[in-house]
C-alpha cells in the first residue's frame, strides 16, 4: 500500500469511528467483527420466534448453544407486528422482547435483521398488506409514502429495544443490525430509484445510532459504515466491498424449504460442513445457518404462494426442536474445530499453498506462534493423498481437514463421526368426529356486488383465504344444446391459486396452480338449464407472493377472463357483467375454529366425505412430553385449529412432482440435487406444540375443502427409533485431539427419558450400508456386539473406544476397519 492509499485508509477509518457511537463496544476491522476490542469468529444460526412457541424458545437457545453458535440470527415480522397502522402487536410468539431476552440469558449474542422486508417465505415477505394500499406505493424504491413507513416501523423497532436496553452496549444480547434485505439484484433492474432508495435506507439505519454495526445482506455498494454480506449455498467467490470490512456470511442455507406440489429438499451434511470451513479458510469470520430451526408456518403466515406449513428447512433441529442427527453432532464438532484455530484465525489472512491439481492448504500463523491450517481436496470423485509440514495427510473427495496445530487433524468435513438418529411418529389417538357443511348457496348473505370480476386481496386484505364470485346466466330455452345435450363449455383464467366452480349451487370443478406458476384456467362443460343459472367461483388463496419486484402490483384471485362458449351465439363474454362477492366462508363468521362459535351451530353426522365441510372433534393431551403432530394424510386440502389455534394450512393430497435420485454429497449442491416425498406428499405431519394444548378436553376443528377422510386423522408422537453411528479407526476426535487421534470412540444417545433396548446390528470391520440397512462386510469380528451390549444396553449415553483388542481382536490385520452399530432406543 502506498502512502496516499494509506493516508485515505486511516482517514476512513477514522470517519467510521466517528460514525459509531461512543459508547460502542461492538465494530469490526478487516478480519471479525470485534466485541469489547476482541475479534471474534462467531457462528450464528437463524432461529424466528414466530414459527416455534415461546415455551420452545429455552430448549432451542440451549441446544444452539450446545451446538456451539455464539449468535442467534432473527427477522423482524412487520406484518405480525403492525397487522393495522399503527396498532402493534408484541404478544404471544410475536414477543420480540422476551425472546431476545431469553437469548441473553442463554449466553448468546443476537443479530437483529429488522429489514423490514424479511422475504423468509413468508406471507407477503412480511409486509403488511394494508401497506400495499397507501396511498401511492411503490415498494422498496424511492418512494416517498414507502419510506415514510419503513422508517416509522424501523425506528419503533430500535427505538423499543434501546428502551429495553438490549443493545450490546447497553448490556444487552444486540450485536448487529440489519436494514433491507437481499435487495442488490433488484438494483440492476430498477436502476437508479433502487440505487437512491438503497441509499436512503442505510443512511436511516445508521441515524438511528443503535451502537452496533448494521449489514445489508447481498447488497454489493453497501455504503459505509454498513458491511456488505453474502447469502447462499457457498460463499466461495464474494468479498466485502471495501479492505476494512470483515467477510459475513448472513445465510448458509442448511436445506431448502417444502412447496406443496413439489419434493422436499436436503442437504447433506458433508457439503454443509465444507461450504463452511471452505469460507473460514479464506478469512470468513461470520457464518450464520439459515435455518438453524426452521419451525413451523402457523396459521396463514406461509408465502409462496404455496409454501408448506412446515418450515423444517431440514435444519439441524428439526421442525419440533428435536436434534436431527448427524447434521447437528457433525456442525458441533466443526465448531469446536474452529474455534480451536481461532487465535490463530483472528490474526490475519491465509497463506494459500497448492498441493496438487484440486487440493490446497491455508495456512494461518499469529504473533504468539499460533498456527491453523486448512487442507482441501476439491475433487468430486477421488480421495487424494497430500504432503503438509512433511506429513501425509489423506482427503476424501470434496472435503477439508482442520488442524489447530498446523500438525493434527481434528476435523473433516467429510468424515461423519457424529451419530445418525432415525426418527418415528407413532399414533396416540384418534377423533370422533361431527360436521357442519358450507352451503354455496348461503353466500347471499353479506355479500355485495360490482360491475366485472375485481381482484381479491383488494377485497379480502388478506382476512381470509377465501372469496365468492358469483353471477347468473341466462339460458334461452331455444338454446340449441338443450337439445342435443352438446354442454358449452365454461372457462375461467385466475391468477390464483385454488378454484371451486359451482354450478347452481353443484360443485363441478377444481383447478389449482404450482409453486412454479400459481396461475390456472379452469376448463369444462357445465350443464345449464333454461333460465336463470348461477354460476359461483370459490377463489382460494394460498400464501401472499413473498419475493420479487413491485409488490403494489401483486395480484391474485379470478381475473378472467370468464368465458361460455357452445351458445348460439357462440362465446358469451361473463367477466364485465355483474357478479356479486362475498369475503370468506360462513364458517369463519361464525368462528366454527373457536369453542364459542362451533356450539352456535348444529353439527350432524360426519360419515359423508363431501367438499366444504367442517369437522370438530375434542381429545385428551397425552402423557409424556415427546412433541405431537396430526397426521393428516387421508384428507384432501384445507386448514386446522387447536383450542381456537390455527396449525395453519394442509393439502396432503397435492402430491410430489419431480425426481428423487441417490443423493451424494459430492459436488456442488442445489435445492433439487437431494430430495425426498417424491410420488407422495409434500407434508402428511402437522406439528401441535404441546403448549396449545390443556389435559383434557381440547378442540380440533377442521375445514376440509376437497372432501378428505377425516376418520384417518389421527395424532401422532414424534420419538427416536433407533440411533446408529460409523466411525473408522483413527477417525479425528474432537475429544483427543492432542493425542493425534490414537483411539476414535463410537458415541451413542437417546433422547431424554429413553434407555437403549437392544442393539440391532454391530460390525467390526468393513461394515456396509446406511442406518437400519447395515451389513458385514468380508470382515468382520465376532465378538463386535459384545462391548455394545455391555457398555450401552439400559443406558441413555454410551461410549466404546475403536481399537481390535475391545471386538476380540484384529479380524483382518492390514485393513483399515470402521465400526457400526444400531440402538434401538425406548
Amino acid at each position: 500500500m502506498g502512502r496516499k492509499e494509506a493516508l485515505a485508509a486511516v482517514a476512513v477509518v477514522a470517519a467510521l469511528l466517528l460514525v459509531a457511537p461512543a459508547a460502542a463496544n461492538v465494530w469490526y476491522d478487516s478480519r471479525a467483527i470485534t466485541i469489547n476490542g476482541q475479534r471474534r469468529i462467531l457462528m450464528s444460526g437463524s432461529i424466528h420466534y414466530p414459527r416455534s412457541t415461546p415455551e420452545m424458545w429455552p430448549d432451542l437457545i440451549q441446544k444452539a448453544k450446545d451446538g456451539g453458535l455464539d449468535v442467534i440470527q432473527t427477522y423482524v415480522f412487520w406484518n405480525g407486528h403492525e397487522p393495522s397502522p399503527g396498532k402493534y402487536y408484541f404478544e404471544g410468539n410475536y414477543d420480540l422482547v422476551r425472546f431476545i431476552k431469553l437469548v441473553q440469558q442463554g449466553g448468546l449474542y443476537l443479530h437483529l435483521r429488522i429489514g423490514p422486508y424479511v422475504c423468509a417465505e413468508w406471507n407477503f415477505g412480511g409486509f403488511p398488506v394494508w401497506l400495499k394500499y397507501v396511498p401511492g406505493i411503490h415498494f422498496r424504491t424511492d418512494n416517498e409514502p414507502f419510506k415514510a413507513e419503513m422508517e416509522k416501523f424501523t425506528s419503533h423497532i430500535v427505538n423499543m429495544m434501546k428502551a429495553e436496553k438490549l443493545f450490546h452496549w447497553q448490556g444487552g444480547p444486540i450485536i448487529l443490525s440489519q436494514i433491507e434485505n437481499e435487495f442488490g439484484p433488484l438494483e440492476y433492474d430498477q436502476g437508479a430509484p433502487a440505487k437512491a432508495y438503497a441509499a436512503w435506507a442505510a443512511k436511516m439505519a445508521v441515524d438511528l445510532e443503535t451502537g452496533v454495526p448494521w449489514v445489508m445482506c447481498k447488497e454489493d455498494d453497501a455504503p459505509d459504515p454498513v458491511i456488505n454480506t453474502w447469502n447462499g449455498f457457498y460463499a466461495d467467490g464474494f468479498y466485502p466491498n471495501k479492505r476494512y470490512k470483515p467477510m459475513m456470511w448472513t445465510e448458509n442455507w442448511t436445506g431448502w424449504f417444502t412447496g406443496y406440489g413439489v419434493p422436499v429438499p436436503h442437504r447433506p451434511v458433508e457439503d454443509l460442513a465444507f461450504s463452511v470451513a471452505k469460507f473460514v479458510q479464506k478469512g470468513g469470520s461470520y457464518v450464520n445457518y439459515y435455518m438453524y430451526h426452521g419451525g413451523t408456518n402457523f396459521g396463514r403466515t406461509a408465502g409462496g404462494p404455496f409454501i408448506a406449513t412446515s418450515y423444517d428447512y431440514d435444519a439441524p433441529l428439526d421442525e419440533y426442536g428435536m436434534l436431527r442427527q448427524p447434521k447437528y453432532g457433525h456442525l458441533t464438532d466443526l465448531h469446536k474445530a474452529i474455534k480451536l484455530c481461532e487465535p490463530a484465525l483472528v490474526s490475519g489472512y491465509p497463506v494459500v499453498t497448492s498441493l496438487g491439481n484440486n487440493q490446497e492448504s491455508n495456512v494461518f500463523r499469529s504473533n504468539s506462534g499460533a498456527c491453523a491450517a486448512f487442507l482441501a481436496n476439491y475433487d468430486t470423485k477421488y480421495y487424494a493423498t497430500v504432503t503438509f509440514n512433511g506429513m501425509r495427510y489423506n482427503l476424501p473427495p470434496w472435503s477439508i481437514s482442520i488442524l489447530p496445530d498446523c500438525k493434527t487433524t481434528v476435523f473433516n468435513t467429510a468424515r461423519v463421526g457424529a451419530q445418525t438418529t432415525q426418527m418415528q411418529m407413532t399414533t396416540v389417538g384418534g377423533f370422533s368426529w361431527v360436521s357442519y357443511n358450507e352451503d354455496p348457496n348461503s353466500i347471499d348473505d353479506g355479500s355485495f356486488t360490482k360491475l366485472g370480476l375485481v381482484e381479491q386481496i383488494s377485497m379480502t386484505r388478506d382476512s381470509t383465504d377465501y372469496l365468492w364470485y358469483t353471477t347468473y346466466v341466462n339460458i334461452d330455452q331455444n338454446e340449441q344444446f338443450l337439445k342435443n345435450g352438446q354442454y358449452p363449455v365454461l372457462t375461467a383464467q385466475s391468477a390464483g391459486h385454488s378454484l371451486h366452480v359451482f354450478i347452481n349451487g353443484q360443485l363441478i370443478g377444481t383447478a389449482y396452480g404450482s409453486v412454479e406458476d400459481p396461475r390456472l384456467t379452469y376448463t369444462g362443460n357445465v350443464k345449464l338449464f333454461a333460465g336463470s343459472n348461477k354460476i359461483s367461483f370459490l377463489s382460494i388463496a394460498v400464501g401472499l407472493p413473498n419475493v420479487g419486484e413491485h409488490f403494489e402490483t401483486w395480484n391474485t384471485g379470478l381475473l378472467g377472463p370468464v368465458t361460455l362458449n357452445g351458445l348460439n351465439e357462440g362465446k358469451r363474454d361473463l367477466t364485465w357483467q355483474k357478479w356479486t362477492y362475498k369475503i370468506g366462508l360462513k364458517g369463519e363468521a361464525l368462528s366454527l375454529h373457536t369453542l364459542s362459535g362451533s356450539s352456535n351451530v348444529e353439527w350432524g353426522d360426519a360419515s359423508r366425505k363431501q367438499p366444504l365441510a367442517w369437522y370438530k372433534g375434542f381429545f385428551n393431551a397425552p402423557g409424556g412430553s415427546e412433541p405431537l403432530a396430526l397426521d393428516m394424510s387421508t384428507m384432501g386440502k384445507g386448514q386446522v385449529w387447536i383450542n381456537g389455534q390455527s396449525i395453519g394450512r394442509y393439502w396432503p393430497a397435492y402430491k410430489a412432482r419431480g425426481s428423487c435420485p441417490k443423493c451424494d454429497y459430492e459436488g456442488t449442491y442445489e435445492e433439487t440435487k437431494c430430495q425426498s416425498n417424491c410420488g407422495d406428499s409434500s407434508q402428511r405431519w402437522y406439528h401441535v406444540p404441546r403448549s396449545w394444548l390443556n389435559p383434557t378436553g381440547n378442540l380440533i376443528v377442521v375445514f376440509e375443502e376437497w372432501g378428505g377422510e377425516p376418520t384417518g386423522i389421527s395424532l401422532v408422537k414424534r420419538s427416536m427409533r433407533s440411533a446408529c453411528a460409523y466411525v473408522s479407526q483413527g477417525q479425528p476426535s474432537m475429544n483427543n485431539w492432542h493425542t493425534k487421534y490414537a483411539e476414535s470412540k463410537v458415541h451413542l444417545s437417546c433422547d431424554p427419558g429413553l434407555k437403549m433396548t437392544q442393539i440391532k446390528f454391530a460390525s467390526y470391520g468393513t461394515p456396509q450400508g446406511a442406518c437400519e440397512s447395515y451389513s458385514e462386510g468380508r470382515c468382520h469380528a465376532h465378538k463386535s456386539y459384545d462391548i455394545f451390549q455391555k457398555n450401552c444396553i439400559g443406558q441413555q449415553v454410551c461410549s466404546v473406544t475403536v481399537v481390535p483388542e475391545v471386538f476380540g481382536g484384529d479380524p483382518c490385520p492390514g485393513i483399515m476397519k470402521s465400526v457400526a452399530v444400531q440402538a434401538s432406543c425406548e
